[in-house]
């Protein structure tokens, strides 16, 4: 659980950070964008009041309510399960964190001019994408990244139950041949039989007694 509390600072913090320093930086900018390689990435001032890459801006409390239901459902998750993989720790701690920095916005603690509403920064224009912040950034490599490693497990898990009757059934068959022993005598054992064509003894003569 430690390494899940670090991911989940360390992102709340990083997500935080750049948005005050954004906050304080591009609203003074012409066009309220700083363009660090042109028409390919900039930094944009973009509110948003819905879910992450803008969804669900219309239906703010609803998606406030699911968000935190969600956050809880896996924190509750976490400490029912305790995941020994290090990779899930992470992934979650990732999925926890970005979800508790957009929501400290969502709740008007946030940097934005307009209260209750998250500050987007990140302007991928090569791809016209939606503008993000690094809490959704978070978020998306967190879930794909658990995604990934369901796939992996359910990889394995085939690759064993595949293999596993070919090798039940060879160790049968070794079984069944070292358990047979070869048949010993008959009780009995260490007793000389006799041998029916063999001549017997002869008898002597009783003297007679006087």
């Amino acid at each position: 659980m430690i390494l899940t509390l670090v991911v989940i600072l360390l992102a709340v913090g990083t997500d935080q950070l750049t948005k005050y320093l954004m906050a304080g930086l591009l609203p003074d900018l012409e066009g309220r964008t700083l363009p660090l390689i042109p028409d390919v990435l900039h930094f944009t001032y973009v509110e948003n009041t819905g879910a992450a890459f803008g969804m669900l801006s219309e239906h703010r409390w609803i998606f406030m309510v699911l968000s935190v239901a969600g956050l809880a459902l896996i924190a509750l998750l976490l400490l029912k399960e305790k995941p020994k993989s290090p990779w899930v720790r992470f992934a979650a701690g990732l999925v926890l964190g970005g979800g508790i920095g957009n929501m400290i916005d969502r709740f008007g603690f946030g940097f934005a001019e307009r209260k209750g509403a998250v500050l987007d920064f990140i302007d991928c224009r090569f791809i016209h994408f939606y503008v993000f912040n690094v809490a959704d950034a978070c978020v998306t490599v967190g879930c794909f990244l658990y995604l990934f490693l369901i796939i992996l497990a359910e990889i394995k898990a085939a690759k064993e139950k595949k293999t596993a009757p070919a090798e039940g059934g060879s160790s049968e068959d070794g079984g069944g041949s070292s358990s047979e022993e070869p048949a010993g005598p008959a009780s009995g054992e260490g007793e000389t039989e006799e041998d029916p064509d063999a001549p017997e003894e002869e008898k002597k003569p009783e003297e007679p007694h006087e």
